[in-house]
């Protein structure tokens, strides 16, 4: 978009969240502006979510909107020049509640192919969507989970830099390969592998960031994992190498260094913090990582690589097949956040991560579900207009306003989504096993974003056939698995607003239908 587009979409914003006195931080990833919140019962829920521009909406440790990729830089920083100008508060003006959209058609008016009276509408699953994601969110705020919310904070901002990166060295590698422009190839190495050279930096200076320390000291202790001169230091009866321990050494180190910073600054008088903390910090912290956490996260690091290499070559269709059907309740639970560390691990290791292809595969199975509900639901306008919005967007790997707004709310539909993820993963990771396996060289984007990231042992053409089939598969089996199996013929009759007729669901229903409720108790949590 346009800046002035960008402008446009922040100023309608900045209302629908309580004014700029409301806001106390702003961030993004790579679909969401997060917004840190000083208090959230000023958010007109209704009037955000029918901004054409928001794609959906997620409460979580910060108030996050979707906005999908592209868009969410562009209206973040337009959105900080109205916070840095005087009033901002007040910019812009807001569509009411009552504007009827593409997702929220005005209530009581006639459309063609509309749902008789009593059959519920977009905006009713909407609000079942919400109550679920409360619950679920309620349930996650155990210590384990809102730490491993901490280590995704500490990933997420560098996700821009790994996608540069990465598109950068997959150009490189097709240039190589073609034999074009020997020199520009040269060049672009340097430029593709110095963030990732020094990625241990950075990831300790987030660490300190986000853990309370002082950002710089907590980089400067990771910094001694990657600096060439540690070749020279012996430690364990071997000489140690640059980078050994990779972004799991420089989380330790830095979390090192955040405890031994606070605990200087509890015992030392203040006129001596200036000199003796940093002294302090960099020293012990260093020294520690040098002699410790270096040899131990590389352990850790060896062992993540050859754990992944090994479960595809020796069992990549069954791990392809429950990674990829089990990643949307692993988002839901939060749990997905552990796998961060693992991807920048293996990428770091390997130049790729050949878990994200396969994880990718979920929302195959979430876009295919979502076309078979939009023809099983052919009289309810209200719901084929969210998904007809929300397809774009599923399609490039946003998957919230599908999740939250159809399938999750509607119960089974989740579960068939689940499953074309599962064949999808089954696919991709059936590949692996024979020898084809596909990897990302950075993380963050999925579904049809993905393919310029992708990575193999034969080339860019058959890494792209190899996931563009596994998509396939996704599609089409949670296509067929909800059209047939996604909804019971009562479920069919409520929601197209018709008496239960059973000519209109010729697919036997099997005998037992979990409410929406009970799938997200039962522990099927989606996520994006």
């Amino acid at each position: 978009m346009s800046d002035e587009k960008n402008r446009a979409v922040a100023e309608a914003i900045l209302p629908l969240v309580g004014g700029g006195a409301n806001i106390r931080s702003v961030a993004h990833c790579m679909t969401r502006l997060r917004l840190g919140l000083a208090d959230r019962s000023l958010i007109d829920h209704q009037a955000l979510s029918a901004l054409p521009a928001v794609l959906g909406t997620v409460a979580d440790d910060t108030f996050q909107i979707v906005l999908g990729p592209g868009a969410v830089a562009g209206v973040t920083a337009q959105l900080r020049r109205l916070l840095d100008s005087d009033g901002g508060t007040e910019t812009g003006s807001a569509p009411t509640a009552e504007a009827p959209t593409a997702e929220a058609p005005t209530a009581g008016a006639p459309t063609a192919g509309a749902p008789t009276a009593g059959a519920p509408t977009a905006g009713a699953l909407a609000g079942r969507g919400e109550r679920i994601r409360a619950e679920a969110r309620v349930r996650n705020a155990t210590p384990a989970k809102r730490a491993l919310r901490r280590i995704a904070n500490i990933f997420v901002p560098l996700i821009p830099a790994l996608i540069g990166c990465g598109i950068v060295a997959a150009l490189s590698g097709a240039l190589a390969n073609l034999g074009w422009a020997p020199s520009l190839v040269t060049a672009l190495g340097p430029v593709s592998a110095g963030f990732m050279s020094l990625l241990a930096v950075f990831v300790g200076y987030n660490t300190a960031k986000e853990f309370g320390g002082t950002p710089v000291l907590g980089g400067a202790v990771a910094s001694v994992i990657v600096y060439a001169g540690v070749a020279k230091v012996e430690a364990f009866g071997h000489h140690l190498t640059p980078g050994q321990g990779g972004v799991v050494g420089a989380l330790g180190a830095a979390l090192l260094a955040v405890q031994l910073e606070r605990w200087t600054r509890r015992i030392l008088p203040g006129a001596l913090d200036v000199l003796v903390t940093p002294t302090i910090t960099v020293l012990f912290g260093g020294l520690a990582a040098l002699f410790g956490l270096t040899f131990v996260a590389g352990e850790i690091s060896t062992a993540i690589g050859h754990a992944a290499t090994w479960l595809l070559a020796h069992g990549g269709l069954l791990a392809g097949l429950v990674l990829g059907g089990l990643f949307l309740p692993l988002v839901m639970l939060g749990l997905h956040q552990a796998l961060i560390p693992i991807h920048t691990t293996l990428i770091q290791q390997q130049g790729s991560t050949v878990l994200l292809p396969i994880l990718a595969m979920a929302g195959a199975g979430q876009v295919g579900c979502a076309a078979a509900v939009y023809l099983r639901l052919r009289h309810n306008a209200s719901i084929r207009a969210v998904i007809r919005s929300a397809l774009p967007a599923g399609l490039f790997g946003v998957g919230e306003p599908l999740v939250y707004g159809v399938t999750l709310p509607l119960g089974r539909p989740f579960i068939t989504a689940c499953v074309g993820g599962a064949a999808g993963g089954a696919f991709v990771g059936a590949a692996g096993q024979l020898g084809g396996a596909v990897g990302s060289t950075a993380i963050g984007p999925s579904g049809w974003a993905l393919f310029p990231l992708l990575a193999g042992p034969h080339g860019m053409a058959a890494s792209a056939a190899v996931y563009g089939g596994g998509l396939v598969t996704g599609y089409v089996v949670g296509f067929l698995a909800t059209y047939f199996f996604g909804f019971t013929r009562e479920t069919l009759a409520e929601y197209n607003g018709r008496a239960a007729d059973p000519a209109a669901d010729p697919a036997p229903a099997p005998a037992v239908a979990p409410s929406p409720t009970a799938t997200v108790d039962g522990g099927t949590h989606p996520g994006a």
